[in-house]
């Protein structure tokens, strides 16, 4: 590995651990908010205002040229990547849409759906087998 990619990771590194960080806190906030409710709403608040803040750092680095690659790299694959990798998910679909690519965007949707779904399942089911 490169001097200049090792400095990327320790980037990322360092902002994931402050994403993740963040992420704990409004998540918590915001389930406490609302302590009798079994719906995981820290979990949504999470993940809607992480889809926010990468459409906002993502406009600005592409309209506007804003932040290098080290800043992309502690900023969006680490701070928000450790806030929640959902945003990622959300602004890659959104940007294949923008590019006409309406297919791939449907794959990307539902396949990232259902694989997930069926890997917590698969997950939860060898847990089971391996440990009864």
């Amino acid at each position: 590995m490169e001097t200049g990619e090792l400095g990327k990771v320790l980037l990322v590194g360092a902002g994931g651990c402050f994403g993740s960080m963040l992420r704990y806190v409004i998540g918590g906030l915001v389930q406490s908010a609302a302590p009798i409710s079994t719906f995981p709403l820290g979990t949504l608040a999470v993940n809607v205002t992480g889809c926010f803040a990468i459409g906002l750092v993502s406009q600005l680095v592409e309209a506007q040229g804003a932040l290098g690659p080290s800043g992309r790299a502690f900023l969006v694959v680490g701070l928000l990547g450790g806030y929640t990798t959902f945003s990622a998910f959300g602004n890659e679909s959104l940007n294949l849409l923008r590019d006409g690519q309406r297919v791939a965007a449907g794959m990307n949707i539902s396949g990232h759906l259902v694989l997930a779904l069926c890997a917590v399942w698969l997950g939860r089911l060898a847990a089971h087998l391996i440990w009864r």
